[in-house]
């Protein structure tokens, strides 16, 4: 049986948004994928002898194991056709460049959730609001990045967007009010039936504990 017809394995932790992206990418192409939950916290001896980083999402293919969830996304993609990506070469290659950016957004998200000073909050807003309307200025303006149909780049940001909407909720942090089509462009993603079934029910609440229990986190005593 060759890798590509065995049955894939992910490796996750529940909070990661990296794991979600290639979750996903699996769920929208309909894989059979069994789903393995970690603490990073605490990982078992077993994860940290195939995963090179020590990181999250890892997918095991026989015995075969791929890291870093932008890889992830594109080998399942070229395993179950069609692709999730364009078809044009350039404009292909100019959305592995913003899924990569997207990486940068999740970054910000996580230092802002562990800013502990005003001042450190207000640096990390104000460089991921300057990322958001960098998007802004490249989206299609239509239903998804590129335009009508869902793109692996659309997966890829979907974590991000989640997010963002948990912020809004619960701490009064909107960061999209200016942005007419990131706005419609989170709404549309949201919606989507992958994205829905990507994360375990009780994410929001492990989300937003989590903003709470940062030590000395500025987020803390915000959110609600």
């Amino acid at each position: 049986m060759s890798n590509s017809a065995k049955k894939m394995e992910l490796i996750s932790f529940k909070l990661c948004p990296f794991v979600q992206r290639a979750v996903i990418v699996l769920k929208k192409k309909e894989v059979d994928f069994d789903i393995t939950y970690i603490d990073l916290s605490n990982p078992p001896e077993w994860f940290e002898q195939i995963s090179p980083l020590g990181k999250v999402p890892v997918l095991k293919v026989g015995k075969e194991v791929l890291f870093e969830s932008s890889v992830i996304q594109e080998y399942v993609d070229e395993v179950t056709p069609p692709s999730l990506h364009p078809q044009d070469p350039l404009i292909k290659a100019k959305n592995r460049a913003w899924i990569s950016f997207g990486g940068d957004l999740n970054v910000d998200l996580f230092k802002l959730a562990h800013a502990t000073s005003e001042a450190d909050f207000e640096q990390v807003r104000e460089q991921m609001t300057g990322r958001l309307h960098k998007l802004e200025e490249v989206h299609s303006g239509k239903r998804f990045f590129n335009g009508k149909d869902f793109c692996l780049i659309d997966a890829a940001f979907a974590p991000f967007f989640m997010r963002l909407a948990y912020l809004a909720d619960a701490c009064d942090l909107n960061f999209l009010t200016d942005l007419p089509k990131m706005r419609k462009w989170a709404e549309t993603l949201l919606a989507e039936e992958c994205v829905q079934n990507s994360v375990v029910p009780e994410l929001p609440q492990m989300y937003l504990g989590m903003l709470r229990n940062v030590d000395g986190g500025y987020l803390a005593g915000r959110c609600q």
